[in-house]
């Protein structure tokens, strides 16, 4: 426990100023916080990090995270999705010259790990853009919630949510944490109304939607964890895991935000 807190403040004093700066400082950090991801994506599936296959497979997460604008020296044409149209099919080709070492499912796996990493990271950025308030916004809903499942879910859980895939969380768990959410975070958006893109009662909708769609976000990682036979993604946070795990609920929320409209 110990660990954990000294960890979360070291990370908090990192995280919340340069969240805060916004701009290049908090996106090259988003960059950083991806490639970490995409790293733990390549340990879980036990491929070296130095590697022909991972280092198509980092320039494939790349692609689709890193602003265009930060490449200059590409051609104006080519897109993000170009570039990673171009490395996906540089990995499909490599299992051609490879000698079965590594295969197509292998491929699938490491084209998937890119976008799971690079697309939903690329949203924290394109949310930070919007404005700093609605990334707040989608932060406090996925921590609103993992704080309400795991105290609601010591005192009050039951009935085992998914005891395939992670044992420990329960229904009561689950619709806890996502009443904790809705109920804070309403008094979030009371106070600021310009968050507010659809009427107060659709945005409380939205807001369950979310939390809802975090929790699905972290039953995802742990089945990856769960099928790669690991307890953590990886170790940068001790007594928390890897990134992936500490925002595979967000990589989840930000995505439905676009697609709701809100980012």
């Amino acid at each position: 426990m110990k660990q954990r807190v000294i960890t979360a403040i070291v990370a908090l004093i990192i995280f919340i100023p340069l969240l805060i700066l916004g701009g290049t400082p908090f996106n090259l950090l988003v960059v950083a916080m991806g490639l970490i991801g995409m790293s733990e994506f390549l340990r879980m599936k036990k491929k070296l990090l130095v590697s022909p296959e991972a280092i198509i497979g980092f320039l494939a997460m790349a692609s689709l995270l890193i602003p265009k604008t930060w490449l200059d020296f590409i051609p104006e044409q080519v897109t993000n999705l170009g570039m990673f149209y171009f490395f996906s099919l540089c990995l499909l080709l490599y299992t051609v010259f490879s000698k079965n070492r590594f295969s197509f499912d292998d491929a699938g796996v490491l084209i998937l790990g890119s976008v799971y990493a690079g697309i939903g990271f690329g949203y924290m950025m394109h949310a930070r853009a919007v404005s700093l308030w609605m990334l707040l916004y989608a932060l406090l809903i996925v921590w609103l919630t993992d704080s309400g499942a795991y105290m609601i879910g010591r005192k009050l859980g039951k009935h085992k949510l998914a005891p395939h895939i992670s044992p420990n969380k329960t229904w009561e768990g689950s619709i806890g944490g996502s009443l904790v959410a809705v109920v804070v975070v309403s008094c979030y958006l009371y106070f600021l109304p310009e968050l507010q893109a659809y009427d107060f009662v659709t945005m409380i909708g939205l807001t369950l939607l979310y939390s809802v769609g975090g929790q699905l976000g972290d039953l995802v990682e742990s089945a990856f964890k769960r099928y790669y036979g690991v307890k953590d993604s990886g170790n940068i946070l001790p007594g928390h895991g890897g990134i992936l795990d500490r925002f595979d609920s967000l990589l989840f929320v930000l995505p439905l935000m676009h697609f709701t409209g809100l980012i």
